[in-house]
């Protein structure tokens, strides 16, 4: 039904930025006016969380953790969502991933359906 591919980890210093992408093919985008595409991540140890969401690719919310510094962004014409990240901290390491759900965003992380196997990005000081 959907399929999709993180790329743009990195090993980077505090301060730093990088943009990460998913590309993803599915059969639903584009007949549905509803979905939810997100960005989460899972540091060593711990659990999976949602890092920035997007509702129907206009509406977007935030981690407080990452307000002000990280961007979602959805380039229809070629189904890749994007996240940028700027002023990278020593706590943004983690495993990034995108997800899907075609319906509203989920309040949880288990919600989401449909996930990518993950980008490593490592941010040292």
């Amino acid at each position: 039904q959907v399929r999709l591919k993180e790329s743009g980890g990195d090993s980077v210093q505090a301060g730093g930025s990088l943009r990460l992408s998913c590309a993803f093919v599915t059969s639903t985008y584009g007949d549905s006016s509803v979905y939810c595409l997100g960005w989460f991540r899972q540091p060593p140890g711990k659990e999976r969380e949602e890092v920035a969401v997007l509702q129907s690719g206009v509406n977007s919310t935030y981690a407080d953790s990452v307000k002000g510094r990280f961007t979602i962004s959805l380039d229809r014409a070629k189904n890749i969502l994007y996240l940028q990240m700027d002023s990278l901290k020593v706590d943004d390491t983690a495993m990034y991933y995108c997800a899907a759900e075609w319906d509203l965003c989920p309040r949880v992380v288990s919600g989401f359906d449909f996930w990518g196997q993950g980008t490593q990005v490592t941010v040292s000081s």
